[in-house]
């Protein structure tokens, strides 16, 4: 099942990042490779879909992320 959640942040030289889920609970780890556009690099505040894994250790992780564009673009017209 999909969640949703916002960039937290991102650096594109190590290519590790955090996004914050919409329903609440602790930022999640994700690396480059876990996105489906690794040409387009994250920014912070923009909202994405996700799965979580579980990783070695226990800790849950972001991948299979995936910009929703149209959620971006409607807050854009709206602010």
């Amino acid at each position: 099942m999909t969640s949703y959640g916002k960039i937290r942040n991102y650096n594109g030289k190590t290519g590790c990042g955090t996004i914050t889920p919409e329903q609440g609970g602790a930022p999640l780890d994700f690396v480059k490779a876990d996105l489906q556009q690794e040409a387009a690099e994250p920014k912070a505040g923009e909202r994405y879909g996700y799965d979580t894994r579980q990783m070695s250790g226990g800790k849950p992780h972001a991948v299979n992320l995936q910009q929703d564009r149209q959620h971006d673009q409607a807050q854009q017209q709206q602010g």
